[in-house]
């Protein structure tokens, strides 16, 4: 019998959502994507039981198999801006889990990337740190006014298209299949070295996006081999022009979900951040 990692969540919703965010991206395995952790069993309504991944230190080879697989994933694409894995549960809010990041039904889908990331991503997660009165659970101050008004004008940058750019070049036109929250740790390398796509994933907030945001996030928090990863997925999928410039603009959007959650640093991070693209 395969061993496995339980996950236990708070509400059937979350479960539910996970497991279909993660046979959503599966899903683009057959086109050459990226290998996605798998639901063994749901033994509750609150608890997967997923697959046990054998974590060790990439080698050149794992990371660069890793970049194209992952150029694939995105290139399966998604139904819109902002909309969740098919079979997200309508019994609750369109948000994810603790984080309550915001989703959209494809109906309501935004017609752009930048109106998506602006009101979904830049303006809600602002909104939400200054209604609770500081940053997350109290740890510090929130958001000033003149902080406010500064996200907002990136906001406004970011709807109007100033700061848009082209999806890599496998994705074309329409919303990337994104992963939605990979870090480094969500990221893991199978100790044998033999899988195909060089990494494995667990741990999805899936939707429609931009491509660059899930890979500003594997900057974010220090991927090993992240150059090596970066230079496959641009020969498998060419980036636009000037991506390393827009990196910190799609890390906005986790930089200001940990001052939501976690406040500190991070506070300081998000506003540095922003001034670059006022």
């Amino acid at each position: 019998m395969a061993e496995t990692h339980v996950k236990t969540f708070t509400t059937p919703h979350e479960a539910t959502a996970e497991a279909a965010g993660l046979a959503w991206l599966a899903e683009a395995e057959a086109a050459g994507g990226t290998r996605i952790a798998r639901v063994l069993d749901r033994p509750s309504p609150t608890v997967l039981d997923l697959e046990l991944i054998d974590d060790g230190s990439p080698t050149a080879q794992q990371a660069e198999r890793f970049g194209r697989s992952l150029a694939h994933t995105h290139a399966a694409g998604a139904d819109g801006w902002g909309t969740p894995a098919p079979g997200f549960p309508d019994d609750g809010p369109l948000r994810m889990g603790r984080s309550g990041t915001a989703f959209v039904t494809a109906a309501h889908a935004p017609a752009t990337w930048g109106e998506f990331f602006a009101e979904y991503r830049i303006r809600d997660y602002v909104r939400r740190i200054v209604d609770r009165g500081g940053a997350g659970r109290g740890f510090g101050p929130g958001f000033d006014p003149d902080e406010v008004a500064l996200f907002d004008r990136v906001a406004d940058r970011v709807q109007d298209g100033t700061l848009g750019s082209p999806q890599p070049a496998l994705v074309g036109d329409r919303p990337a299949r994104l992963h939605g929250d990979l870090w480094a740790g969500n990221v893991l390398w199978p100790g044998d070295h033999s899988e195909p796509t060089g990494a494995v994933l667990i741990d999805a907030n899936p939707h429609g996006g931009h491509a660059e945001t899930d890979l500003a996030l594997l900057a974010l928090f220090g991927l090993p081999r992240l150059e090596t990863v970066l230079d496959a997925y641009d020969a498998e999928s060419r980036l636009a022009d000037g991506w390393q410039e827009r990196v910190e603009l799609h890390q906005l959007a986790p930089l200001l979900l940990h001052v939501f959650l976690f406040g500190g640093s991070y506070r300081g991070a998000a506003v540095r951040a922003a001034r670059r693209y006022t």
